[in-house]
């Protein structure tokens, strides 16, 4: 596996004047390719780590995989130097990606969910009844997740640049939480480590991000059978529009002891 730091000369300045150099930690971004049965699906750009994870999680939230059992290998490939090709063989009877999905260009760390045109295709590709979750989640326990989950951020605390998901139960418990440089890619690795797990659908959980609740976000949450996605930054409009088309509580500004409730406020009861 990749390393997930390196270190780098900078030079230190200041509007004082004071000049020097000194070591910097930065997080590492490399693509990774995915490939299908051996063939190229698409390229994103990652931190190393928990590669399996983020190619499982990625094809839930393309709606090839739902469970463990159709996923029958993940390998990197042995024609590559670096761990930066995976091939995933699916299982038996698993339809593979529709060749519209596949992606002749490189998903950025900043993109997610592509080329998916309108509300009403996402919504006939979910698998589960998002609507249908009667979980509800205390105040205290959403106020206390930016905390809990920045605490278990540990490559950013030497970096400051990754982004996190947090996967927690309506009692606060932390379940799984991943870093990465894109949000989405973070999302992905919590998803894919519950369906290896065989966790799918993950009903009464919360979904907590670092930055903003943006629409491919909310459409992962969704595909994973997630009703409660909350971020510390504002969502998009499309991201709220897609929480209410799917029932998924949509909780934006958390922080200190405050939060704005988008969608679906019957799971935040005062």
């Amino acid at each position: 596996m990749g390393r997930i730091t390196v270190r780098r000369p900078v030079l230190r300045v200041s509007t004082s004047g004071t000049r020097g150099r000194r070591p910097d930690t930065l997080a590492v971004e490399e693509p990774l390719e995915i490939r299908v049965a051996g063939r190229p699906l698409t390229i994103t750009m990652r931190t190393p780590g928990d590669d399996f994870d983020l190619v499982t999680g990625f094809l839930v939230a393309e709606g090839v995989v739902a469970a463990p059992g159709d996923v029958a290998a993940l390998r990197y490939c042995a024609d590559t130097v670096e761990q930066n090709t995976l091939d995933v063989v699916l299982a038996p009877g698993v339809a593979p990606p529709d060749a519209a999905l596949t992606r002749a260009f490189t998903t950025t760390s900043a993109c997610g969910v592509c080329g998916k045109s309108s509300i009403e295709a996402l919504a006939a590709e979910r698998r589960y009844d998002v609507a249908a979750d009667t979980v509800t989640v205390d105040t205290g326990v959403l106020a206390a997740l930016p905390g809990r989950l920045r605490d278990a951020q540990r490559v950013f605390d030497r970096t400051g640049g990754l982004h996190a998901a947090g996967l927690f139960t309506a009692a606060g418990e932390a379940l799984a939480v991943r870093e990465d440089v894109g949000r989405h890619n973070a999302v992905d690795k919590v998803v894919g480590w519950a369906l290896r797990e065989g966790r799918l659908p993950l009903r009464g959980t919360v979904l907590m991000v670092s930055g903003r609740a943006s629409f491919e976000l909310t459409q992962k949450a969704a595909q994973a059978g997630i009703p409660i996605l909350a971020a510390v930054s504002a969502p998009s409009s499309l991201a709220v529009d897609l929480a209410d088309d799917a029932g998924l509580t949509l909780i934006g500004f958390l922080r200190g002891d405050t939060m704005n409730v988008y969608t679906a406020p019957e799971r935040v009861p005062t």
